[in-house]
């Protein structure tokens, strides 16, 4: 109804007051429904602190870039994937990653390295500094899985990274291995299926940070 429409009811104040009240009302419910569009309610984020094992050993005297594992776009994502058969790929409601998980993962492959007290230095590629050798790697599974048929909830988490140690500035593949790791949902609360996240991403950046700083690669400049 327009303001016109209202004022030919009435020539009073108490009509025009009338009208601009009804306008005022109309442009807040506008303003609310826009609002709602605009800001939908936000999921829940989790994020992943895994405690991966490292040997001792003697310290490595190379450099290493990590770059960011590339994905297939199902993965690439900050949306937490569940995978009800081997061929579809859907994703829990209401809840997210804090970052894309191949973010995630290069930050905790970094973080392993680090910790392991091993290697002179590393870090992401996108902080533009000199290595001796770059990590690439491909983030081939990171979902959640139904492996019962009509399960009411997954019943493991699975994680498989390719991972590859590239000379620079030769640009020469000096080592390549997979590595996976299955982890049984151990609960059945989302919180138990981001634990079995934890446990199997943990298991993976162990054994590429031990395989990684167990190679005897050509010495810096060589």
């Amino acid at each position: 109804m327009t303001v016109t429409a209202i004022l030919r009811k009435g020539t009073g104040k108490g009509a025009v007051r009338s009208a601009l009240r009804a306008v005022a009302g109309a442009v807040l419910l506008l303003g609310l429904a826009a609002c709602a569009t605009l800001n939908p309610t936000a999921p829940q984020l989790y994020t992943l602190t895994p405690r991966a094992t490292v040997a001792p050993g003697p310290k490595v005297d190379w450099q290493l870039l990590v770059e960011t594992p590339s994905a297939a776009a199902g993965i690439d994502t900050p949306r937490i994937a569940l995978a009800r058969t081997p061929t579809s790929l859907d994703y829990f409601a209401d809840v997210s990653w804090a970052d894309r998980a191949p973010n995630m993962v290069q930050g905790l492959i970094v973080q392993t390295f680090e910790d392991s007290g091993r290697i002179v230095s590393v870090g992401r590629d996108t902080v533009g500094l000199r290595s001796d050798y770059v990590l690439k790697s491909d983030l081939r599974d990171f979902q959640a899985e139904y492996a019962t048929p009509g399960a009411a909830m997954p019943d493991r988490v699975h994680v498989r990274l390719s991972a590859k140690l590239v000379a620079m500035p030769r640009r020469t593949i000096e080592a390549s291995e997979t590595f996976e790791a299955s982890v049984p949902v151990r609960g059945r609360s989302f919180t138990d299926i981001v634990t079995a996240f934890d446990e199997a991403l943990g298991l993976v950046s162990g054994e590429l940070v031990n395989w990684a700083l167990s190679q005897r690669l050509p010495a810096p400049g060589s």
